[in-house]
């Protein structure tokens, strides 16, 4: 058995043993896009599958061809005691994986960015978290005109209205759940009850990552990541306490305790006015009605977010999230079908009409 060496080190050295000496013109190379080893979460079982040394090159358009053939014809058969050549399940094939490409190419192909030119809030809005990571995550071996450098630097987070919008989501879609929790607990469903509870945990978490200014993963590494997070060490082990209360009003409490943190944190970012967190009987909103569900007060949060963006079409589209926010989808969707680019259309029909609008 080889012993494991992490994805980002096999292929950086890789590419200075080996693949740096095949090619002979300006270049980038990187190690970015799909696989855990770009997240920095590889372990020995990741190798079981379209695992090996790879690596990104970028090159001029007229240069493409023939690095291409260089690469070809000159990569060994192993390195480091791992098969050069390893299924690819893009195609179906077993090939090696040093994909030369231009960068305008790969931005087309798997971020939908055509050109230079600053995103669009539809095109932010539109783009998976997860793509955005692939690209900024993993690793930089070599850019000899730093546009690769540049490009990461410039998606390494949402422009500030597009963040204060997905704040204010996300206090919306954390508010409207909350007072579900004792609703239908005092309906009996004390599953149901446990169920949205769970639900408020991934949203806590995912409040946690867009707090940071970080992307957050696909399921299979989201609690992974999130035990990175600086919030985690205070934050997690309240969420742990949710998801393991024997009962409803200890679980309610512990929503409230976590969410009290999640405010103070909001604080601490200086982005809106300060809100001092509260937690009081839910109001419902309609006939004056008051129910005695202990809420936290995520409406002001909401509504200090949507004051702090200056683009007034921003600040007045209702704050259904983002891609990530509104759907929870999973590879399927973001890889395999159109809905990507039909979100962006969605986007920019409610940017642009008053009835999309509050």
């Amino acid at each position: 058995m080889n012993l494991f060496i992490p994805g980002l080190k096999l292929s950086q050295l890789f590419y200075e043993e080996v693949v740096s000496k095949l090619i002979q013109c300006p270049h980038a190379a990187a190690l970015i896009g799909e696989g855990s080893e770009v997240l920095g979460y590889d372990q020995p079982r990741s190798t079981d599958h379209s695992w090996g040394p790879r690596l990104h090159i970028f090159v001029s358009r007229a240069e493409v061809e023939m690095v291409s053939m260089r690469v070809d014809s000159g990569l060994p058969d192993s390195f480091k005691g791992y098969p050069v050549r390893f299924f690819s399940w893009q195609n179906g094939t077993i090939q090696h994986h040093v994909h030369v490409t231009t960068l305008e190419d790969w931005l087309a192909s798997q971020l939908r960015i055509h050109g230079p030119d600053p995103l669009t809030p539809q095109q932010w809005l539109s783009l998976p978290q997860q793509h955005l990571l692939q690209f900024t995550a993993g690793a930089v071996f070599h850019d000899d005109a730093g546009e690769l450098t540049r490009m990461r630097e410039r998606l390494a987070w949402y422009p500030q209205d597009i963040w204060l919008w997905m704040l204010a989501s996300q206090w919306h879609l954390i508010g409207n759940m909350q007072p579900l929790i004792g609703r239908t607990a005092e309906a009996g469903d004390f599953r149901g009850s446990a169920l949205i509870a769970c639900t408020l945990v991934r949203r806590m978490m995912e409040m946690c990552f867009l707090q940071e200014r970080t992307y957050w993963p696909y399921p299979k590494w989201f609690g992974t990541a999130f035990s990175r997070l600086a919030a985690a060490p205070t934050v997690g082990p309240v969420l742990d306490g949710i998801l393991a209360a024997a009962d409803t009003e200890s679980r309610g409490q512990a929503v409230n305790q976590a969410l009290i943190q999640l405010a103070e944190r909001h604080n601490a970012l200086g982005i809106t006015p300060e809100i001092p967190p509260q937690i009081g009987d839910f109001q419902v909103g309609i006939n004056g009605a008051v129910r005695p569900y202990p809420v936290l007060n995520a409406g002001s949060y909401v509504e200090a977010c949507r004051k702090a963006i200056a683009d007034s079409a921003m600040a007045r589209l209702v704050p259904t999230g983002a891609i990530d926010q509104l759907t929870h989808a999973d590879d399927a969707l973001i890889n395999f079908t159109s809905w990507p680019e039909r979100l962006n259309d969605g986007y920019a029909q409610e940017l642009n009409s008053p009835a999309g609008s509050e």
